[in-house]
């Protein structure tokens, strides 16, 4: 598991500008790995969080996506290198701009402005026209030691037993913040295994403002960083996701996250249940991945969920 974001060094934009790269410089970190924007129109992302061995699964991936038609721009990865045990890849560089640099978004506000239902509507759709593949079913989200769905055919029996993996790694430490975290764990495993079967898509996992690409119009151009829980699953449980992550920190976070929930509940036909199931779900496995003793905003963030209710 990684405890902490990665951060950028100087080692790696001086090994950079030995491959010729001399405009190379730091661009964004997550949890997987920085990225490094080049010249000639290529970015670098020094995969620290994701070992060698994954690369043709991601490779695939992108493959599998790129196959669609879809109204955004997803990775396309160029290069591979392996540096002292670290794997590199030199990607295009996508366009637009990250959401919130060069539009305006505004924290202050209550309601979720137009712009933004209207670009995570269109990315949220255009993802859900995406077959879950083979290798989408492969993928090991951030933090499990195995592929999500080893050993099962259905996403809500995958997610039921990444939920018990998850709360062995460090449930000790959840426990003492979240009321009766047993009782919720339980019923969250026995409603997953109750859920129907569902059309599986790809899910990106991870639909934050950084990792969406608007023009300046504000409509999305691209999406990227996938790999943190991305997998093959119901389309519900992105709508779920990105509901509840969309403005984590924000002043009015817990109103626009049940706003957010029931516009697509409505617009995208899921059953708010299953939408606050899956947010529960989501707290339940990520609560420990930038810490694992509870010191980090994240976890505080899940905790905070899980004592409130999902949605509200």
């Amino acid at each position: 598991m990684v405890d902490y974001r990665q951060q950028h060094s100087a080692d790696w934009l001086r090994h950079f500008a030995h491959r010729g790269h001399h405009g190379a410089r730091p661009l964004a970190a997550g949890v997987e790995g920085a990225v490094y924007w080049l010249d000639e129109g290529t970015v670098a992302k020094v995969w620290s969080g994701r070992p060698p061995a994954d690369l043709p699964l991601t490779r695939q991936v992108y493959a599998d996506l790129a196959r669609r038609l879809l109204p955004f721009a997803t990775p396309d990865i160029l290069e591979v290198e392996e540096h002292e045990g670290v794997l590199v890849t030199y990607e295009r560089a996508l366009p637009g701009s990250p959401f919130g640099q060069d539009t305006p978004v505004r924290p202050e506000e209550r309601d979720v402005p137009a712009e933004e239902t209207d670009a995570l509507l269109t990315v949220l759709r255009g993802l859900a026209t995406v077959p879950g593949t083979e290798a989408m079913r492969q993928l090991t989200v951030q933090g499990d030691d195995r592929p999500l769905w080893a050993g099962h055919t259905r996403f809500p029996d995958a997610l039921a037993g990444l939920v018990q993996r998850a709360l062995r790694r460090h449930g000790n430490v959840l426990d003492a913040h979240v009321t009766d975290l047993s009782a919720k764990v339980a019923r969250a495993v026995q409603s997953l295994k109750a859920l129907p079967d569902t059309a599986v898509t790809v899910i990106h996992g991870d639909l934050v403002p950084p990792n969406l690409h608007v023009d300046d119009r504000g409509r999305p151009v691209a999406l990227l960083d996938f790999g943190f829980f991305t997998t093959a699953g119901d389309p519900a449980f992105e709508a779920a996701v990105t509901a509840a992550i969309w403005d984590m920190y924000g002043p009015h976070a817990e109103q626009r996250t049940a706003a957010l929930t029931r516009l697509f509940a409505t617009e995208l036909h899921h059953d708010p249940g299953t939408l606050a199931l899956y947010q529960t779900v989501y707290a339940l496995t990520t609560y420990d991945l930038f810490s694992s003793d509870g010191s980090d905003g994240h976890f505080r963030w899940c905790a905070a969920l899980l004592n409130r209710g999902p949605g509200r």
